[in-house]
């Protein structure tokens, strides 16, 4: 094994082992942290060999010049579906992001459906980390919880709409990249989703804190809602 791969495995081993166990710690040990865009996917990538873990799905958005590369897995473990969903909590809180997401069928979308993201990187500080140091951790993804069907699939009014979390946001919100469909077009230019995955596309609301162990209601635009009680993960 050669100097850059030993780096990337002592980089991917340190990230396995804390999505193993649930814990947020340090950094990547600073001699095996990613400066560029290919090492971090080769991290990102050698993880998900480690884990040995299905990708269930991608959260994506399109690339910016100083973020060239914007995609990360989303394991098939932590895809959650029904009105109890568990969170690793930062600060005793559970920090989500309200998204559209497109399940991907053969030769185009089946579904386009209401999620929410779960965030939580793997590092203590991860304000601290460079961008590739991010990539490498799959960009603040934890999981995703799946909501209902969007009717009538993609539409022009997912540009910018209201959403509403029961007593802990309200807004009017726009898709930061445009349109969902913008980063999901990318991500099946660059590295296509397959047959059965999820594919989440970015914050319309960026990234809300919201409370444990306490029902919630997440309303988009009156098109749809996810009832949801999040719950700290056992092994958190």
């Amino acid at each position: 094994m050669d100097l850059t791969m030993d780096l990337i495995e002592q980089a991917a081993q340190h990230l396995a082992e804390a999505r193993r166990t649930k814990r947020r710690g340090e950094r990547i040990p600073e001699a095996a942290r990613p400066r560029d865009i290919d090492t971090a996917l080769a991290i990102q990538s050698r993880v998900t060999e480690l884990l040995g873990e299905p990708v269930g799905g991608w959260k994506c958005s399109t690339p910016k010049p100083e973020k060239p590369t914007l995609l990360a897995p989303i394991y098939a473990s932590t895809i959650h579906r029904g009105d109890r969903c568990p969170i690793i909590p930062r600060d005793g809180m559970a920090l989500i992001e309200p998204e559209i997401a497109f399940v991907v069928g053969e030769g185009g979308i089946a579904e386009t459906r209401f999620v929410v993201e779960l965030i939580g990187s793997r590092y203590e500080r991860p304000e601290d980390a460079t961008f590739p140091e991010m990539l490498a951790d799959g960009l603040n993804g934890q999981g995703l919880l799946i909501g209902p069907i969007v009717e009538g699939g993609p539409g022009d009014w997912m540009r910018a709409f209201p959403i509403e979390i029961s007593g802990v946001f309200e807004g009017e919100c726009r898709h930061p990249d445009g349109h969902p469909l913008a980063p999901f077009e990318w991500l099946q230019s660059y590295r296509p989703a397959g047959p059965g995955q999820i594919v989440t596309t970015g914050s319309y609301a960026g990234i809300v804190r919201a409370p444990l162990n306490h029902p919630l209601r997440v309303r988009f635009a009156g098109r749809g809602e996810i009832a949801v009680t999040f719950y700290p993960d056992s092994a958190a």
